[in-house]
This record gives C-alpha cells, structure tokens and sequence, in this order.
C-alpha cells in the first residue's frame, strides 16, 4: 500500500497507524511520481519552470524571488546535512513567527528528507516539551528572539539535543545564517518516496498528549491541487496575505504552499492584526486573504474611514464559521466574494467550501473534486437532509496519527469523523452548526477547555475551577472560567487580572479566560463529575 521510502531514520513510517485503521483514500485525479520531494516542487521545480524572477517571499521590507528563494533554502540544507548531520526521516522542530527565514528552514527540511514540525512562537516550555516527547525530536531551529522557552524544554529533555538559531529578522545574524551563507546554491533534494512523512502537524486542541497528524510528501502538493487550483484558481499575479501562524497547517497551505505552488507571491507579517493586515494589502496590492471572520469586521470599519481594500480578488473565511451578516456586508461593500470553508489539522487542509461562482450566507459550501462528505448518526448511518447530525468526510487526504489510540475516535468506517456537526440540505450545501465536543473555538484557535482549567488550578488561590465558551459577537466564543476559591480568599477585579496573567505565564497566551466568573460551588454529578453544560 506505502510506496517506496527515502528515510533512514524510519521513525515516521513505523509509528503509522495499522492500515486497517486508515481512512480510504480517493486518490483518483491525485497522480505524483512514486519518488516525489515537495521542497524541492515548491522552490527549484518553480525555477526550472521559469519563474525565477516571479517574487516569492516578500518580508521584513524586502521581495524575495524564486530564484533567491532556492539558493537561500539549498545552503541551508548544506549546513543541516554537512554541519548538523541531519539525515532523512529525522524529526525536525521548527520555531518562529510567520517569516521568510520561517518558510526558508521548512523547504530547506523538507528538501533534505527530513520531517518538519512547525511550533507556535506562543507555545511554552511545557507545551513544547510534549511535542518533543511525542515526536522524539533531538534537533530544532529556533529564531533567536524566541530560544528562551525552547532551550528551558531542551535542558529537561530526554530527545532534543541541540538547538540552533536562526535570525527571522532582516539581519541574516545567527548561527545558521552564518554555516549557510558559505555553502553552494545547489543541492541535489533527496529522493523522499511520495508516501514518506513529511509534516507532523500537531493538533492545537488537543488535550493531555497532543495528537500529531502525519502527512506524505504528496499530502503537501495535494492540498494545492485541490482546494488552491479548483477554488481559488490562483495565477502568478496572485499576491496572498494572512493572519494564521505557518505552524497551523491552514497558515502553511493558504500562506506558503498554494502561492509557492503556482508561481505566485506571499506577503508575511509576524503581527497580523487587521490594522497591520490593512496596510500590507494596499501597500503590495494583495489578492487572496485568509483570516478569521472577527478581522473581516475590523477590515470593514477600516473600509469605511478610506482603506482600500480593492485589490482583494477574494476573501477566505475559515477558523471558525462565517457568521451571515459579515458575509452579506463584505459582498455588499467590496463586491467581491468571501469564501468559507471548513477544514481539519487531519486533512491537512479545507476540503468543503463555497465557490467563486457559487458563495451563499450561512453556508459552508460543497465538497471539493475528489473529496466526499456526509452526515450522519452515532450509528454512522446517513440522516436525512436537513437534519443535524455529525460531518464525515473523506478524499486523498485522510486522518494519519502517530502511535496514538485516538486514531480510532476519528477513523470510523472508512471516513473521518470532524467533530463537527453539520446539516446538510435539499440541495447538497452543508451548514455548520456546532462543535460536537468541548473545544472552544475563539477567533479562528481551538482552546481545550480542561487545559485552561489545568493553569488556573496551578494558582494558590484556586480550589476548583470549570471552563466553557462563551458565546461572543467579535470572536464567536471566549473562554469563561467559574471558580472556586480556597477558603479566605475573595474574588476581586485584582484577583481576575492575576489569574489572567498566571495563565498567560503558564500556557500559550491566547488561551486565557478572557471572562472569570467567582462561584461558590460547581454544578456536579452525583459521581462529581462537573456538569459544564449547566454553566452554558
């Protein structure tokens, strides 16, 4: 069933799960060589083909071309292989905000065979040390300005052995930067089989173990040729710009792999708040946007005090779903479609959307060619139309854990099993209605409610706390925390900021209850379990 494979270090390929709990995959449509290296697709493949001056990259006040991009990208991967011994099939932890030195270090990992596992700058020592453990990573790249955390994981670390920096900035002054700048601009990309790992992309509402999700060197061109080439008909002129971090896979398709893919360019901004946004759009004329719908209500208001945003050939709306009226205001005032769609960290990418030509309110569209969906029962027996039920989907891409018993949770039948429930009507659109568990979506990230819980029971002050989300009009939810605290202490706006501020230091900052409520007592089962759906 696997192909041929290029890694010596087999890691990846012997944690898959057993093939009899693999989703079926429809690779009809979907042909790539069986020797297939997706760095080098994406950065040489693209000068062999002419596009050598197209502008790849631009960031940090400069444009990058292609040609630039592959001779900066082939000297790294001199110095991974000739300085830091880095063979095929290593895991590869890679650290930073969305920069071009970012996307530099991933095609350069990805070129010499290795695995690449793209990290949050947000992430701390303890998050970060999960996914070193899961992974069993010995070696990372890190942008200097963000190796505190990284280090204080590496000096614990049963795996991570070295840490080398690189500068994300204009400057090129770290030690990578250095090894590299005097190594040849050629390097032959090593002969990776279309079946090997080449991303592990962590789950970012995963609770306890995170999940890592595994995708082929095949998966990465896949999600061009299928969601970038059918929905966005993206062309050499097109010009992407996103607020995502290229350590979600949605950031990496919609900001790096589709533009790299056709021959287009990128504009990267570590701080992509709208107003940032805003002025990338009018100062480079980009095209393509891909960002939560709360930044698509700030991007109006901007509209309304004189932002040009006439460049923008289509909007992408995905993170959480698109509320109807900012749908219906966006089209009305741009004239242009924005587009929603739904897609997982399992399938890598979107694979239900709405369509240039056919974009509709409330409605998150249709699959794309080559990817069927449905909704069903517990059962997994199709409902009828109209009725909500729970979304499973499959297509040349499909769910793929790590050594995780968690494969069987989302594998059921053949299909994948989303999490989200859905209905589907009379005339084959799916609406979104809800997540079907406990993760909280806030402004486009999945927060896991119980590790919230978890920081907050790491304060002093805390006996007993429960998290929800909280329905909310700019980020469709916030996460609300009731506690309880220990005897003699009173609840204060003091004590909220404190709490805030604890869980800030403890876990990735965008996770903390932006709404804490002082309680008595939780609502509980008579087993004690805490009854969450009674603080909703």
């Amino acid at each position: 069933m696997l192909g041929p494979t290029g890694h010596t270090d087999t890691f990846t390929r012997d944690n898959l799960p057993p093939f009899g709990e693999w989703p079926e995959l429809l690779m009809d449509g979907f042909d790539y060589p069986e020797w297939l290296n997706a760095g080098f697709e994406l950065s040489d493949r693209m000068v062999e083909k002419g596009f050598g001056d197209n502008v790849a990259l631009i960031g940090n006040g400069r444009r990058r071309t292609y040609k630039e991009l592959a001779d900066w990208t082939n000297r790294i991967a001199h110095a991974l292989v000739e300085d830091f011994g880095v063979k095929p099939g290593n895991r590869v932890l890679i650290r930073s905000g969305n920069n071009p030195a970012m996307i530099a270090c991933w095609l350069a990992v990805t070129k010499v065979g290795a695995v690449a596992v793209n990290t949050m700058p947000m992430l701390r020592a303890g998050e970060l040390s999960k996914v070193i453990d899961k992974a069993e990573i010995s070696f990372a790249l890190c942008d200097t300005r963000l190796l505190e955390e990284l280090v204080a994981a590496a000096k614990d670390s049963r795996f991570l052995k070295q840490v080398v920096g690189f500068d994300g900035t204009a400057n090129h002054d770290a030690e990578l930067d250095r090894i590299a700048l005097n190594k040849p601009v050629r390097f032959e990309a090593v002969k990776t089989g279309r079946d090997d790992v080449a991303l592990l992309g962590f789950t970012s509402g995963s609770t306890g173990v995170p999940k890592a999700t595994m995708h082929f060197h095949r998966d990465i061109l896949i999600i061009a040729d299928a969601y970038a080439k059918e929905v966005l008909q993206v062309t050499p002129d097109d010009v992407f710009i996103g607020s995502p971090p290229i350590a979600f896979t949605f950031g990496l398709g919609g900001l790096v792999i589709f533009p790299l893919r056709f021959g287009a360019s990128t504009a990267l901004l570590e701080n992509a708040s709208p107003k940032n946004m805003v002025e990338i759009i009018q100062e480079y004329g980009a095209t393509i946007s891909f960002t939560a719908p709360t930044a698509y209500r700030a991007m109006l208001a901007a509209m309304e005090e004189g932002a040009d945003l006439s460049s923008l050939r289509i909007a992408v709306s995905a993170g959480e779903t698109l509320p109807g009226p900012i749908f219906e205001e966006w089209t009305r005032k741009t004239g242009k479609p924005i587009l929603d769609g739904i897609g997982s960290t399992e399938m890598l990418h979107i694979f239900i959307s709405n369509r240039l030509s056919d974009a509709k309110p409330y409605c998150t569209g249709k699959p794309l060619t080559g990817y069927e969906a449905r909704i069903v029962d517990d059962e997994m027996n199709e409902v009828p139309r109209g009725t909500i039920g729970k979304l499973v989907v499959r297509g040349p891409i499909g769910c793929r854990y790590l050594a995780d018993s968690r494969q069987a949770d989302y594998v059921r039948a053949g299909w994948n099993l989303t999490g989200d429930s859905f209905i589907q009507d009379d005339e084959g659109y799916f609406h979104f209605a809800a997540r079907s568990d406990d993760i909280i979506l806030s402004a486009g990230y999945n927060i896991a409610g119980p590790e919230v819980e978890a920081a907050l029971l790491s304060h002093a002050d805390v006996l007993e706390c429960a998290v929800i989300g909280k329905p909310d009009e700019e980020r469709g939810h916030i996460v609300q925390a009731h506690v309880v605290l220990v005897a003699g202490v009173t609840g204060s706006q003091v004590l909220v900021k404190a709490l805030q501020d604890h869980v800030k230091a403890v876990i990735a900052p965008y996770k903390y209850p932006r709404s804490i409520i002082f309680v008595e007592a939780l609502p509980k089962t008579e087993s004690g379990k805490i009854q969450r759906f009674r603080l909703k």
